[in-house]
């Protein structure tokens, strides 16, 4: 089960965070996964048309800020991805369109 968690924008859309294991063997962090939709259930069947499958959102323990929130508004297809940011302060990964997570699986 993924943590993860939601935000219902005034115009009464929502933005959801999934935090998800790594899809590639080798890497040590998750990653971290906005979906920007009409409702929850659809955020989730954009993410399971794109093959993964056993996406659930249970709760809302780790909501998406308002930085995510702006990221994913401002990206088109409203579906970005970056790894779990580490504690280094001075590490910071710019986030990536689905697609890119998808072909490197």
């Amino acid at each position: 089960m993924a943590a993860g968690g939601f935000c219902k924008l005034p115009n009464g859309t929502v933005v959801v965070a999934l935090n998800l294991p790594s899809p590639a063997a080798d890497a040590p962090a998750g990653v971290r996964v906005l979906v920007h939709a009409q409702n929850r259930a659809r955020a989730l069947t954009r993410l399971r048309n794109l093959g993964l499958r056993a996406v659930y959102l249970r709760g809302n323990t780790a909501p998406p800020s308002p930085d995510e929130v702006t990221a994913v508004l401002h990206h088109p297809d409203g579906l970005i991805w970056r790894t779990t940011p580490t504690p280094d302060p001075l590490t910071v990964e710019l986030w990536h369109p689905i697609k890119a997570l998808l072909t490197r699986t």
